[in-house]
């Protein structure tokens, strides 16, 4: 059992739409608790009475700090990924109840089963928001009461939380401004982020539009047979992930970076890793096989750096670049942060180093890279207006560097936030990422780089210069994309947020799983329907037939619930005519009359450049099956 537990001003919730069968019966109405404790709550499997109470219990021992005497049960699922049995799952929070009210609290709680909009208020005293796990044992103990073995945390991620930054905005000229002093007008999503980052509050506390749009749209959904922060991927959802990550390693493939295969795991006591792992701020898994404690990457660093320290090269042939698309890298990351595709224990990362001479050439190819990553971010369906960036480096790099700073404010050509720090810390003295803010205000890393000054030394990686001795060159550390995961929560948040502007929510052309819908008024004009799925299918455009048994309009409403984005109805009107009525997604769905040539060369036009792989399901709607429940 995982609990969220949040003092709060007040919270108000309306239940929206069902999500399970067996949801309680519920009035869509608003419902406001005032001076009341919320517990988000997510029962996992083998939770029982006993653990119920005992949460209760510990709830009524904090209810005296606080001096209040009211709660709210939420059900919450998404706290974790390793949920009971609904009917089980229920039962519990009804146990949590009755006994909470036995006990004399004034206990409300909100309906098991729906998907519920809710707005909160919390209070800022120290004590107001408080995290509880409950190990499902008889003794129902809380995780803290019961003695288990430390995780290992680099020395790095124990001194993040105490470093002291200092943080400005960039202007476009290159100056820092203080960021208390910055005027945000006309740069909302900045202010955002920039509270973001100094806060530091990555803990979700209420599901993110992305993961019910993920599910609806069967693109992925979690794995309760795994690890939380594991995904299964749906055959839409592998075929957008797959088409990302082509296109990506596609793009690194041109800017000249020789791709690699390295392995997944490591010797934790490798004198070079250990030392790495230390350096660098994130949990990592560990398993021991044999007589070797190994961990699992959580990055391609560490097999490319071993493979560059193989390696002969000298300065002619620099850069180096090595390439790698890691399936997967894992990291550890805290219960209460992992959701959804935002933040995973296990995902894809396109993973590019490039080893230079000196700081020059690096601060060249670092700038190279900063445009290459903007323009996959383009691609991929990124705007400008989509994402911020900050800036991460020393005083003392600023000082001496600050046209290259300007250099790449100008580039950018918007405010950017810097985090100074006074002096150097981490393995870099220069770092910059993309960050997507969400429809939370919460913000994501996508595309980053850093130039990293130890690592050479520290795995021994050397090449020739001109007079024939051996130097350690800098290394430059880049994802274009970020995680590949990661792109498809941001794309899905802003799908979302779009339809909250009023625009039809969609996915880019070239990553939607089915690009054109035909639909058949009748059986008798299937022949039809398949000839011209043959014609459209043989320019590599996705193409589906709706042959369901259901009305013209609920098999138009269905496609467009799949965010099909063009849809068209054939009957006897289109096979006189040889003109299709298409209806176009982007323009709200509005009809437009073409041909099939016209439609092909107009999709055909739109995904140009893009890799392709063909449908990842059934041509017949009625062959699929259905993933998500």
């Amino acid at each position: 059992m995982r609990i969220l537990q949040l003092h709060s001003n007040f919270i108000v919730f309306k239940p929206v739409q069902k999500e399970i069968a067996i949801a309680e019966e519920a009035e869509q109405k608003e419902n406001r608790v005032e001076e009341v404790v919320v517990l988000f709550t997510a029962i996992e499997e083998g939770d029982n009475a006993a653990m119920a109470q005992k949460a209760i219990d510990d709830v009524r021992a904090f209810l005296g700090k606080l001096k209040v005497n009211r709660i709210l049960i939420y059900p919450f699922a998404h706290l974790s990924s390793n949920l009971s049995k609904p009917s089980e799952a229920l039962k519990v929070i009804k146990d949590m109840e009755a006994y909470a009210k036995e006990k004399g609290i004034e206990t409300y709680r909100a309906p098991f089963g729906w998907n519920k909009q809710f707005t909160i208020s919390i209070k800022g005293h120290p004590l107001a928001e408080q995290a509880r796990s409950y190990a499902p044992t008889p003794e129902a103990k809380a995780e803290g009461e019961t003695k288990k073995e430390e995780e290992p945390v680099s020395a790095a991620l124990k001194a993040e939380d105490k470093l002291q930054s200092f943080w400005h905005i960039i202007l476009t000229d290159g100056s820092l401004v203080p960021v208390e002093e910055f005027k945000f007008k006309g740069h909302v999503n900045l202010q955002k982020f920039s509270q973001y980052e100094i806060k530091k509050a990555r803990a979700v506390t209420q599901m993110p539009p992305h993961v019910t749009l993920m599910k609806r749209l069967e693109i992925a959904d979690y794995e309760a047979g795994s690890d939380p922060g594991n995904i299964r991927w749906y055959p839409k959802g592998r075929m957008i992930k797959s088409l990302l990550e082509q296109y990506v390693t596609s793009r690194m493939n041109a800017y000249g970076a020789m791709e690699v295969e390295t392995p997944i795991m490591y010797d934790f006591n490798h004198p070079s890793l250990k030392s790495y792992l230390n350096r660098f701020p994130a949990r990592q898994y560990v398993l021991k096989s044999e007589d070797k404690e190994l961990f699992l990457r959580f990055a391609a660093c560490f097999g490319q750096f071993l493979m560059a320290h193989d390696a002969q090269f000298s300065y002619k042939q620099m850069p180096i670049k090595l390439y790698e698309l890691t399936r997967y890298s894992f990291r550890r990351e805290k219960s209460g942060e992992v959701v959804g595709l935002k933040r995973l224990r296990a995902f894809t990362m396109p993973d590019c180093h490039a080893f230079c001479t000196d700081l020059e050439q690096a601060k060249k190819e670092f700038l190279t890279r900063f445009n290459i990553c903007v323009e996959v971010l383009s691609n991929i369906g990124f705007t400008k207006d989509d994402y911020e960036i900050a800036m991460r480096f020393t005083k003392g790099f600023y000082d001496e560097h600050k046209d290259f700073i300007a250099e790449l404010a100008k580039t950018f050509g918007q405010p950017m936030l810097a985090e100074v720090w006074n002096e150097r810390f981490f393995y870099f003295i220069l770092k910059w990422d993309i960050n997507f803010v969400d429809n939370q205000d919460k913000a994501a890393a996508l595309s980053t780089d850093q130039i990293d000054v130890e690592n050479a030394k520290r795995y021994e990686i050397t090449y020739v210069d001109e007079k024939g001795e051996k130097q350690y060159p800098l290394i430059l550390h880049c994802s274009p994309s970020g995680a590949i995961e990661r792109d498809i929560y941001a794309l899905l948040e802003k799908a979302y947020r779009d339809q909250m502007a009023g625009k039809a929510p969609m996915l880019p052309l070239w990553l939607s799983p089915t690009q054109v819908r035909l639909i058949p008024i009748s059986d008798k004009f299937m022949d039809k329907a398949e000839e011209l799925a043959k014609q459209i299918a043989s320019h590599r455009i996705r193409v589906d037939i709706d042959d369901n048994a259901s009305t013209l309009q609920k098999k138009i409403r269905e496609a467009e619930q799949e965010w099909v984005p063009y849809i068209i109805v054939i009957g006897e009107k289109e096979i006189e005519s040889g003109t299709l009525s298409v209806r176009d997604r982007e323009l709200k769905s509005q009809q437009q009359n073409m041909t099939a040539d016209q439609l092909i060369a107009k999709v055909t036009e739109k995904i140009a450049g893009k890799p392709f792989k063909p449908l990842p399901l059934p041509l017949y709607i009625s062959k699929r099956p259905q993933f998500h429940g």
